[in-house]
């Protein structure tokens, strides 16, 4: 059960950290409050910027809903479980991607 209630912890931090993530990135994104550069260069040097938060925000709320997916696999006892072959997700493996639903075989 020791096992179980640091997973859940560290889930819960790390879902803790991408909401957070996101949150900024949100902001930034949202509510900016300069006007537009005048200069032609200095427009797309903003807009690679926004395309890199974009992306930024789509991977982190990508991994948030992994995490919440692990989260609630593990609230019905089923985390550690392969989703797609039934088998068991090496310990390592969950060590290293606590919100993994996919045995190594499979995730190949």
């Amino acid at each position: 059960m020791n096992h179980e209630h640091d997973l859940r912890k560290t889930l819960i931090t790390r879902r803790t950290e991408l909401e957070e993530r996101v949150r900024r990135i949100d902001t930034q994104l949202n509510h900016r409050e300069e006007p537009p550069a005048a200069d032609f260069a200095e427009q797309a040097s903003e807009q690679e910027n926004l395309e890199v938060l974009r992306a930024l925000e789509s991977e982190g709320r990508s991994e948030l809903a992994l995490v919440e997916a692990a989260l609630a696999r593990l609230d019905a006892g089923e985390h550690g479980r392969c989703q797609h072959c039934g088998g068991e997700i090496a310990p390592a493996r969950l060590s290293a991607l606590p919100w993994t639903d996919s045995c190594i075989a499979c995730a190949r």
